[in-house]
């Protein structure tokens, strides 16, 4: 058998096409996860981070998509993770939403969202829309995104409080076990917080080289029977986002890759991969764990194959 790269996985450096002409905010924004960039995964992430209030604003309109979305907002600060650093106004069916902490929105297929408006700006924060089931651009952002204009807000028709697609405060549940790193993490999407929901998310600021409290080793060797994984590492200066503020190996099927600017990796089920560990720290960056196919820990821990003389399952 040809022997397998798996860098093909890896995605280190955005595409850069959508939000193009929006001031202050990171224009376009970095698209981090496509079809275009690794084939098959079926997903679209842009994360941007937002430097003052848009202009103009607000910059997306009411609209709507043919697949679920995930959008998240979250403060730059590492040492205040759950401060967003500004308040944001979100319509989601009609009915406005207003937020100033680290918030994440489901959006079901279908429901009309937008628009959204920042009413106050004090530090950076950076908004990331996941699209599930689509990795191109074209249907993320282009037919099933129809943007509407209007002078008037949004008019609520459903008897129905959108506020249970909201998450504003996360869980505090899994990556108990770290230094130098948000732990707790934060899971910012699952289905307890929102029933229905077959993601969990977990995001974490690192900001020191990585390690664990009570065992020495980095993350798990670890693969899962059903479950995708995207993880991703951000970095956390604005003024050069692509910097990830320090040096990351990850191993897949035994294959170390290694990298330094914000970067994102697919790693599909069944596919055996960890230790996961900071090698080089230079500033704080945020790392990102999606899994797809699990709504709660419980769930992506059972899933779970670890291999042997490791820990337990991470997230």
């Amino acid at each position: 058998m040809p022997k397998i790269d798996y860098e093909k996985y890896l995605v280190r450096k955005p595409n850069y096409e959508v939000f193009n002409g929006t001031k202050n905010r990171q224009s376009p924004t970095m698209t981090m996860m496509s079809n275009k960039q690794v084939r098959g995964c079926n997903y679209y992430m842009e994360p941007g981070w937002i430097y003052g209030i848009p202009d103009p604003n607000p910059s997306l309109h009411e609209h709507v998509h043919e697949y679920d979305e995930i959008v998240m907002h979250w403060g730059g600060d590492y040492r205040r993770p759950q401060a967003l650093g500004g308040e944001i106004e979100f319509y989601v069916g009609g009915q406005p939403i207003t937020f100033n902490t680290t918030t994440a929105f489901y959006i079901p297929k279908g429901t009309p969202h937008g628009p959204v408006t920042w009413k106050k700006f004090e530090l950076p924060h950076m908004q990331m829309a996941i699209m599930c089931g689509t990795g191109e651009a074209g249907t993320a952002w282009g037919s099933s995104g129809i943007k509407v204009a209007k002078d008037t807000p949004p008019v609520k028709t459903k008897d129905f409080d959108y506020e249970q697609y909201v998450v504003r405060s996360p869980l505090r549940e899994a990556g108990t076990n770290f230094r130098n790193r948000t732990s707790p993490s934060m899971t910012m999407m699952s289905n307890t917080q929102v029933p229905g929901v077959n993601h969990y998310i977990d995001i974490a600021w690192v900001f020191g080289e990585q390690s664990y409290k009570v065992a020495p080793t980095a993350t798990p060797d670890i693969s899962y029977k059903t479950c995708d994984q995207f993880i991703l590492y951000i970095g956390g200066d604005p003024k050069n986002p692509e910097d990830l503020g320090g040096e990351v190996e990850v191993n897949i099927e035994g294959q170390p890759i290694k990298f330094d600017t914000t970067s994102a990796i697919y790693i599909p089920h069944g596919l055996r991969h960890g230790p996961r560990r900071v090698t080089a720290y230079r500033k704080p960056h945020l790392m990102i764990i999606i899994t797809k196919g699990a709504g709660t820990l419980k769930q992506v821990r059972d899933d779970a194959v670890l291999y042997p003389a490791q820990g337990e399952p991470e997230e």
